[in-house]
């Protein structure tokens, strides 16, 4: 995954070309590569609805980051610092049954959707993945709507997913995430203090095709993948469209 905007090394994000988001090889590297492991417990009777799964992963990310464990001196901070140093990735597996209660031993953090359970761990190497979760399928993770989503809420930030792209659930899971971290690195600490009151509530919703080209150009968050999987390097997935954002943008509330 990249995209074109900001990492957070610290409380004050970080702009420049030097970025965990771009495409080209950049200094960051050659730092440990390290991986933020999202597992969705897929059920084979009752799988959760898609839209719920990617609205639960982006949540999860969020609950990550602001977990006491994660911040200052707690027992996942240097792995969180170390893997905002180097590039940005996620990768979400799927399971069920034992396999979903072995996950459940390790130390994380489950979030409940309405239909989905999403468990986020603390990042790991890239080749060092716990046991119980590296046996765990990523590839051709997908779900289905019941039915079509409705219109997000009127004041609940939105992550708007590319709708000339065709992404499976797991990668969608994983690009939702990405846009809600990108989102959280550019709110101020009295925004991210409000949203977490909200339960850090959010909608995934797939862009009108009329609105993508005005959305993706509008100065808000913009993902934009690394070309690992699925899809071609440097495709726009998701915008983040949080409503403090877009007063910013808008010369409401200066920053």
């Amino acid at each position: 995954m990249s995209s074109e905007h900001r990492n957070h090394t610290s409380d004050v994000p970080a702009v420049g070309s030097d970025s965990p988001f771009r495409q080209e090889r950049i200094a960051r590297d050659e730092a440990p590569q390290f991986v933020l492991p999202l597992v969705v417990r897929i059920e084979k009777a009752e799988p959760p609805a898609r839209t719920d799964a990617l609205e639960t992963a982006a949540r999860a990310v969020l609950v990550l980051l602001t977990d006491e464990r994660a911040r200052g001196e707690g027992e996942w901070a240097e792995a969180v610092r170390d893997w905002q140093d180097a590039r940005i990735r996620k990768v979400v597996r799927r399971a069920r049954g034992a396999e979903w209660r072995k996950a459940g031993t390790l130390p994380g953090v489950t979030v409940h959707g309405d239909t989905a359970e999403v468990r986020v761990f603390p990042p790991v190497p890239l080749d060092g993945w716990p046991k119980e979760l590296a046996k765990l399928q990523v590839s051709g993770t997908d779900l289905d709507d019941p039915e079509p989503p409705a219109p997000a809420a009127p004041g609940v930030p939105v992550l708007w997913l590319n709708p000339e792209l065709e992404m499976s659930a797991g990668k969608a899971m994983a690009q939702a995430g990405h846009a809600a971290q990108l989102a959280w690195w550019e709110l101020t600490g009295a925004e991210r203090t409000a949203w977490q009151e909200r339960g850090f509530r959010l909608s995934v919703r797939t862009a009108p095709r009329e609105r993508w080209a005005e959305l993706s150009g509008s100065g808000l968050p913009v993902v934009r993948d690394a070309g690992f999987t699925e899809i071609a390097p440097g495709s726009a997935t998701v915008v983040a469209d949080h409503p403090a954002l877009r007063t910013r943008l808008a010369g409401g509330v200066p920053r």
